[in-house]
């Protein structure tokens, strides 16, 4: 039973900083696009406030969780942040290349 109360206190935990991760993208994403340096400065210590929670809570689920289950965990908020700003497309990101070339000369 103290398996599964364990389960169900590291479930609500990764809730929690799932959606302080999606208020901190939010805060990020709003300071990018305003033009008062003020209100820019202030979004983005909300965004830094929010991070700091998020690694904290990160740590508990980390130590909380059995040595077993441990896989790392990868925050997807920011994966493609870059792509989003500049508009580029990601065509090369679709080639594929073989591991190794056999026979060349």
């Amino acid at each position: 039973m103290q398996n599964k109360k364990n389960q169900s206190s590291v479930g609500l935990m990764i809730q929690r900083c799932h959606k302080w991760r999606q208020k901190r993208k939010q805060y990020m994403d709003q300071a990018r696009q305003t033009s008062d340096e003020i209100e820019r400065e202030r979004l983005m210590q909300a965004a830094e406030h929010y991070g700091r929670i998020v690694n904290a809570e990160q740590g508990k689920i980390d130590s909380t969780r059995d040595p077993r289950d441990k896989t790392p965990v990868v925050d997807t908020t920011d994966v493609n942040s870059d792509n989003a700003e500049t508009n580029e497309s990601t065509d090369e990101d679709d080639t594929v290349f073989p591991e190794f070339i056999t026979g060349a000369k």
